[in-house]
């Protein structure tokens, strides 16, 4: 998740009286998808879901598994709530996080980053650098995991191939990644990111490289020099850096074709560089597309079903909004307008509906009390992607 807390605090006063009661250079030279979508909007806003519970001030990443279920880190209720993406329907909440406390700040909030692991469990990170795992059937945590971190446990990724859960303890100095088995339960190690000087965020599995990527926003505190580390998740081996020039990336997502979506973050917007979207290709690292209608992103998603690429860029000069790019020829589509703090997103591939969770904000009035804002495309692709 990266950083808007001046942002977000002024937004949980204002919630509080609702409720109140490697050296790394430019990259190559890359083709700049022009700012031109089309007449007809491919990408359309078709719901808004309520959230039982106190107002959502507090939220992170949003994850939608193979049977149709979305869940979304609500830190403002202290737990993992479930909807049907397909109806919308609230289906129960995860109680027994920590959620998110003003006095300690976001670096001990929790839930966090959350990833399905089977069909019946999802894992998330939590204040206490743990991974909690819920079952989905019951809607209770059924193991908790220690990291050996000093804060939150943050973003994740599901390696199937291997059993394998990766998680980031973004907040920790330096912070570190730790590969934990789906099956056992058991840390098998971890890595260290020495040069990662501001964190670490968002990391996605490839299943055809078997290869786990994850966006570094900073390399060695130059903030111009970003990267996407290349790890070897199977003997937990930093491979190398992809280096990523003037984006600060937060958000991954792993696309056809060998491609991988990187959302350049707000950090790199309130840094002064110019707000982008970048595709490299994964195994060279060659920047291929520099997508300049949209930036400002924390979290991204790939939708096979759609081949399109969904960019949460809360930090969006302007105002924040939901991009769109089609993976097929990494062309902008769309900006939706989205609303306060959405830097979230999640798609189902089967329905085609899009979660958008938006903060609370009195001064909204279709959202005073926070919302998931559901979108959904115009029409469907006649194929789906193919890699």
């Amino acid at each position: 998740m990266s950083k808007q807390t001046r942002l977000l605090s002024l937004i949980l006063a204002a919630v509080g009286m609702l409720a109140g009661a490697g050296a790394v250079g430019a990259p190559a030279r890359a083709a700049t998808a022009a700012p031109a979508g089309p007449a007809t909007p491919a990408v359309r806003r078709v719901a808004t879901l309520t959230v039982p519970g106190r107002p959502l001030a507090s939220f992170d990443i949003g994850y939608v598994d193979s049977r149709g279920v979305y869940a979304l880190s609500d830190r403002s209720n202290h737990g993992l709530d479930f909807f049907d993406a397909a109806t919308g329907r609230f289906i129960g909440r995860a109680d027994g996080f920590t959620g998110y406390d003003p006095a300690a700040g976001f670096d001990a909030a929790g839930p966090n980053g959350v990833v399905a692991v089977g069909p019946n469990e999802f894992w998330a990170g939590n204040g206490d650098s743990t991974v909690k795992v819920v079952d989905r059937r019951t809607r209770a945590i059924v193991a908790s995991i220690p990291t050996g971190g000093r804060k939150r446990v943050d973003e994740m990724t599901y390696d199937p191939r291997d059993h394998l859960v990766a998680v980031v303890n973004n907040a920790d100095d330096p912070p570190f990644i730790t590969f934990i088995a789906s099956r056992t339960r058991r840390v098998l190690g971890k890595i260290v990111l020495d040069r990662a000087t501001d964190g670490a965020e968002q990391p996605a599995w490839d299943p055809v490289t078997g290869r786990l990527y994850l966006s570094i926003p900073v390399l060695d505190k130059i903030k111009a020099n970003g990267a996407v580390a290349v790890i070897d998740p199977r003997r937990r081996r930093l491979e190398r850096y992809l280096p990523v020039h003037a984006c600060m990336p937060a958000g991954l997502a792993v696309g056809p074709h060998g491609h991988l979506l990187v959302g350049c973050s707000d950090d790199a917007v309130a840094a002064g560089f110019a707000p982008k979207t970048l595709v490299l290709d994964a195994r060279s690292g060659k920047t291929l597309a520099a997508i300049r209608a949209v930036g400002g992103s924390d979290e991204v998603w790939y939708d096979p079903t759609a081949d399109f690429y969904y960019m949460a860029a809360g930090g969006f000069p302007g105002g924040a909004v939901l991009g769109v790019v089609d993976a097929r020829n990494n062309r902008w589509l769309a900006n939706l307008p989205t609303g306060t703090h959405a830097h979230s997103v999640a798609a189902d591939p089967r329905s085609g509906r899009v979660f958008v969770p938006i903060a609370a904000d009195p001064h909204n009035p279709t959202c005073p009390a926070g919302c998931i804002a559901v979108f959904a495309p115009a029409a469907q692709p006649a194929a789906h992607a193919r890699r």
